[in-house]
């Protein structure tokens, strides 16, 4: 009984920090101060500390000497190559899917694509990142190559792993990425061309990696994928 207890204790505490993680309250580098954590979630340091560990082993934590832990600085590199690579097979994938997509799930792509414009409204970004996730996967998860398909999921967890996503939130960007979603619907559903889909959706990812390049160039830029 009190092995279940330390365990839900472990899980809430990994759940409030991965969220405040990706949702960008928790800068990168920024130091995890555990007896903060014990105020905040009213538990002792035990859990907080198994928390940790899990988050470390998933790149989101890393100790540093003579600090202790602190979220993973972002490896900017790292961040545009990933995108890069996603950009090529989700474009792949995506046109591979239009085949078998139902009107059902036409309609369900313009539901969460709305959803998305009234996350960026109420500035829920981290919603506004979940519901994103569920548009893409949506897209391309009736594509006949499951190795492909895992291959992007994994490469999103990497993403995950970089934290870019809500971390360095830019409006504008995710504006023009709605923007985007509705002209891969409306090619989705009047089932256009192979090429023209793949390029659709590889160029929504390369426009967030030039955004991200050109946002860099200028004070305190951010992106949003």
């Amino acid at each position: 009984m009190n092995n279940t207890k330390r365990v839900s204790k472990k899980q809430k505490a990994y759940d409030y920090m991965k969220s405040r993680i990706m949702e960008g309250f928790y800068a990168p580098g920024q130091r995890i101060v555990i007896n903060q954590l014990v105020k905040e979630l009213a538990t002792s340091a035990i859990p907080i500390r198994e928390a940790v560990r899990s988050l470390e082993a998933e790149g989101l934590i890393e100790y540093q000497q003579n600090i202790g832990p602190v979220v993973t600085p972002i490896d900017e590199s790292k961040y545009t190559d990933t995108l890069s690579t996603l950009a090529v097979m989700e474009g792949y994938a995506t046109a591979l899917s239009k085949a078998a997509l139902t009107g059902d799930q036409i309609t369900t792509l313009k539901d969460l694509n709305q959803q998305m414009k009234e996350a960026l409204t109420e500035f829920e970004f981290g919603k506004f990142g979940e519901l994103n996730r569920k548009f893409h996967d949506l897209t391309y998860g009736s594509c006949p190559n499951q190795y492909l398909i895992e291959s992007i999921r994994k490469t999103w967890m990497q993403l995950d792993s970089i934290r870019l996503t809500g971390s360095t939130f830019n409006p504008k960007r995710a504006k023009e990425s709605i923007d985007e979603h509705e002209h891969i619907i409306q090619l989705l559903s009047e089932n256009a061309d192979f090429q023209v889909i793949e390029l659709a959706v590889r160029s929504h990812k390369l426009n967030t990696v030039q955004s991200f390049h050109e946002r860099k160039r200028q004070p305190n830029g951010t992106t949003f994928i």
